[in-house]
């Protein structure tokens, strides 16, 4: 029961990111940066945020001190790990007159190995997506794979979700099932600083052996399963328990959607934020002689106003329309284009939101109102 399962220290976690180093990968995991836990690349074991926490509710977000030295004892921060996958930015290609010839370089695919460290859950089920929608079918993006293919994936267990959490609803957490190479669920007590690591693939596996490490015990796995189970049950939000996918659909004539969109300011902060989002535009940008040009893809999301353009003009010109857009394709069409919802329960579109919209609280009111249309 314990050949796969072991504990190591904190000093053991310092030296797991050294050890990746001299493996040749670069390593990215959570740091404390501008009055926030951000992702970033990682010049050894000390950069990990340790000893923060955070604070957050519709519309807020603010670091604070904790009592313990815990590493990952936050919830999901600005960004996610799709910032690394699919960037916000990237050049495609670019073009030459200068010698009277046309001449076109694409961009040369990234060829370095990634080592996430620190993965929640709900992010690793958000990667899962990614994978679906641009990694599969028959034409995979391959700026994405190429970021992809290689990386290592050091989950961390969630012990203490956020106020506005809600995997659990959308099976995202707090636990991570599969699909990683280790898993560390994180303890600080009266014991000392270690971490449970379950092995997930060979590579873990290799990396695990060349860490000091000892084999779990029957009271490690309980423990570790015990904080589990308490945050599964101390979710900061949770959707209502009904067909999303049904529900969505039955609610597009809602006048719900009108009184949203009289708090929405269309900003787009929800789909920049989100670990799923991932349509892009593409932009032709030019030097002042014109002689040189370059295409370049970047983030785009559907509460642009021209995100639905056609000759003609756009089709959702309402915030209304693209709210619901956005929450009814996440929530319900997803499943008929990818198989699965594209939510994954994380709360940032909820934190990051500047007027506090919150999308369970949303699917509540469009809940409460079906029931009651029901009844009459």
């Amino acid at each position: 029961m314990t050949d796969r399962v072991a504990v190591i220290d904190h000093s053991a976690l310092v030296e797991l990111v050294g050890l990746l180093h001299a493996e040749g990968y670069v390593v990215v995991g959570p740091t404390l940066r501008e009055n926030a836990i951000v992702l970033a690349e990682l010049d050894d074991g000390d950069d990990l945020v340790s000893g923060w926490g955070v604070d957050t509710e519709a519309g807020r977000y603010r670091v604070v001190r904790r009592a313990d030295d815990a590493v990952f004892a936050h919830s999901a921060g600005p960004q996610s790990w799709k910032s690394f996958l699919h960037p916000a930015r990237r050049r495609l290609l670019s073009t030459d007159t200068s010698d009277g010839d046309l001449t076109v370089e694409p961009e040369p695919e990234p060829s370095r190995r990634m080592a996430f460290l620190g993965v929640r859950p709900c992010d690793l089920v958000a990667i899962g997506v990614l994978d679906r929608v641009l990694a599969g079918g028959r034409y995979p993006d391959p700026g994405y794979t190429a970021r992809r293919d290689g990386v290592l994936v050091i989950v961390a267990n969630c012990t203490e979700p956020g106020a506005t959490c809600f995997c659990v609803s959308m099976g995202g957490g707090p636990r991570a099932p599969a699909g990683f190479d280790l898993a560390l669920t994180e303890r600080v007590d009266d014991a000392g600083h270690r971490f449970l690591v379950e092995v997930g693939s060979a590579a873990g596996e290799e990396l695990l052996a060349a860490l000091p490490h000892r084999a779990a015990t029957d009271a490690d796995l309980r423990v570790a399963d015990d904080d589990l189970a308490d945050a599964a049950e101390h979710m900061g939000r949770a959707m209502p328990e009904v067909d999303l996918r049904a529900l969505l659909v039955d609610s597009r004539e809602s006048p719900h959607w009108a009184e949203v969109a009289s708090r929405c300011l269309a900003c787009g902060n929800c789909t920049m934020v989100c670990p799923t989002c991932f349509c892009t535009t593409t932009e032709e940008v030019t030097d002042l002689t014109g002689e040189h040009g370059e295409r370049w893809q970047r983030w785009s999301s559907c509460f642009d106003l021209d995100f639905s353009y056609l000759h003609g003009g756009e089709v959702r010109t309402s915030r209304q329309s693209r709210y619901r857009q956005w929450m009814t394709h996440k929530l319900s069409t997803w499943y008929d284009q990818f198989g699965s919802s594209g939510c994954v329960g994380c709360g940032r579109c909820i934190v990051w939101c500047p007027v506090g919209i919150d999308i369970t609280e949303e699917a509540a009111s469009l809940t409460a109102l079906a029931s009651r249309e029901v009844g009459t």
